[in-house]
């Protein structure tokens, strides 16, 4: 969460009984990290039966619906009254605390192809992604984005920036680093847009008549982006959404000179040196300034990594009663420890132990909870370390060498298409990719190498376009994944063609060539009738009337079927 100005507020909270019943709770907030959340209420309810439901409707309406009293907590990336906000909305007369829920990195989904096939591959510079966000960069085969990518050959395409049009933290937090590391460029699109300074904002301003599309929540812009028809577009989301869609996500350069995804170790490294609030008595204790995260200079870092938080009430005030703070001080005691297992394969990065334990110290505050853990010794998180630091950072990967700016570039796919080996040449030796997904098993054979190594042909043996510009042998990114609404590739329609003329084969041919050689055969000269010599064997009656009885073995295994199922 990104940290907001102090205040001589504090929340307190209420002397409560504890509930005795789980009573359902309702939620609603941000997309950023629905995906986590949603899973999580699903495992809640199959193993305990407790019922949380949560309705991601943005970060924005989250805060604004918990400030009413509507639903029971809200899920929101940004505090309320945050310090250079266009916007900041006040804090409610409500009593809550912020409770941190799980870390992850906000990815730029994209959909380029090159060649008929899908880039997944992709490079972007800060600079370079600040300008296709505020519509200074339109078209892919930009000079700017050519230098960081030598080894393709992009096309002309323009891009179509897809942003979210509902108030969203997500917005909130690809505002606030470009705020913070690129003001000029920011700034002066505000101006565009009419609004002086735009600062850090939940809502993302649209200039009229340029090529941006506005689409409301993650599943929005992700799910325009996914689609066939949507060549050239990019948008920013939580790195969740891609995977979920099997789309790339774009390697961000960082300050060491790397390229990186928001993998959940680089995650991680990145969030050591973000700036917790650790004055239990302000209201925004727990959120987080996150301008030293934009910045660090460690190599295995994704600059916008940042919290999700949860608002919780710490009194019993409108419909809030000790049943359902039962229900809520429960299911945060879950995601805050046994949750956090599950965070890395859902496209996020588990929390770090301090902040799981100043979490469970901070549902304590809820009025009628009893959470089940109440400090780490009993936690079961993944990213504990006896001696209190960060396991996940501490195993964090370095980057590959092709990862690093310059003439090289990884061959891998990234987000929900790292699996995706790119077809490249033994010259770059870039087959590597920084922070290998969990469960990730991509690798190119020595065979289907050796057939790419001239760079002339993709895996299918269709021709693709490359770029020599940089030297060494030019790469296509991503291939071979077909692309939806493309057709079935002439091959394939080929052998399918050859496969059923085959089948027609096998079942006509065998009765024609009989018919034929019944036919063909000319008759012989007809012999006289013998004395048949069965009477001699068999009685006469037995061989005119052979009363012959033939077991049915069908309709007797169907009755069996049918008294089993009756059974």
């Amino acid at each position: 969460m990104i940290g907001s100005a102090p205040s001589l507020v504090a929340a307190s909270s209420a002397t409560a009984a504890i509930g005795t019943t789980y009573y359902p709770v309702a939620g609603a907030g941000s997309t950023w990290s629905a995906n986590a959340l949603q899973q999580w209420i699903r495992n809640v309810f199959d193993n305990y039966r407790w019922k949380v439901t949560f309705d991601d409707s943005g970060s924005s309406a989250g805060r604004q619906l918990f400030s009413q009293g509507t639903v029971d907590f809200g899920v929101s990336e940004i505090p309320y009254q945050l310090a250079g906000s266009d916007s900041p909305d006040p804090r409610p007369t409500r009593q809550f605390a912020y409770v941190p829920i799980v870390a992850g990195g906000t990815a730029f989904m994209y959909n380029l192809v090159i060649g008929g096939q899908r880039v997944t591959n992709l490079r972007l510079s800060g600079v370079v992604l600040a300008k296709i966000f505020t519509g200074v960069i339109t078209k892919w085969n930009d000079p700017a984005i050519a230098a960081d990518n030598p080894k393709l050959a992009l096309p002309g395409v323009g891009i179509v920036p897809v942003v979210r049009s509902d108030g969203s933290g997500t917005t909130a937090q690809l505002t606030s680093w470009m705020r913070a590391t690129y003001p000029a460029i920011w700034n002066a699109y505000c101006a565009k847009a009419g609004r002086a300074n735009c600062g850090i904002t939940s809502n993302y301003p649209i200039v009229s008549g340029t090529a941006f599309i506005g689409q409301q929540g993650s599943n929005g812009v992700a799910g325009f982006v996914a689609q066939s028809k949507s060549v050239g577009s990019i948008t920013y989301v939580e790195d969740s959404y891609a995977l979920n869609a099997r789309f790339p996500v774009a390697k961000v350069l960082n300050s060491a000179g790397y390229y990186t995804e928001p993998t959940a170790s680089n995650v991680a490294v990145s969030l050591l040196a973000a700036v917790i609030n650790k004055d239990s008595n302000s209201p925004d204790y727990l959120t987080a300034n996150l301008s030293g995260v934009y910045g660090n200079a460690d190599q295995r870092t994704y600059p916008l990594s940042s919290y999700s938080y949860m608002i919780v009430p710490t009194a019993l005030e409108g419909s809030f009663t000790e049943n359902k703070g039962l229900t809520l001080a429960d299911f945060a005691s879950y995601f805050l420890c046994e949750g956090q297992q599950q965070a890395e394969v859902l496209g996020y990065s588990p929390l770090p132990i301090n902040l799981a334990q100043a979490g469970l110290e901070q549902i304590q505050k809820i009025p009628g909870g009893n959470p089940k853990n109440k400090n780490v010794s009993s936690c079961n998180n993944p990213t504990f370390s006896p001696d209190g630091t960060n396991k996940v950072a501490n195993d964090a990967p370095q980057p590959q060498a092709c990862d690093k700016q310059g003439s090289d570039q990884c061959l891998t796919g990234t987000g929900g298409a790292a699996d995706v080996v790119t077809a490249g040449s033994s010259a770059t030796g870039g087959a590597g990719s920084t922070g290998a997904r969990a469960g990730s098993t991509a690798s190119a054979t020595s065979a289907t190498e050796a057939a790419l190594s001239t760079g002339a042909v993709n895996t299918s043996g269709e021709a693709v376009g490359l770029s020599s510009a940089s030297g060494g042998t030019p790469v296509i990114a991503g291939v071979p994944l077909n692309i939806p609404g493309r057709g079935i590739p002439v091959p394939t329609v080929l052998l399918m063609t050859l496969a059923a003329v085959g089948v027609l084969l096998v079942m006509l041919l065998p009765p024609i060539l009989a018919r034929r050689r019944s036919t063909a055969v000319p008759a012989g000269p007809r012999r006289a009738r013998r004395p048949s010599r069965v009477p001699e064997m068999f009685g006469a009656a037995e061989v005119k009337n052979p009363n012959v009885k033939v077991r049915d073995f069908f309709r007797k295994r169907g009755r069996a079927v049918l008294q089993r199922k009756d059974s």
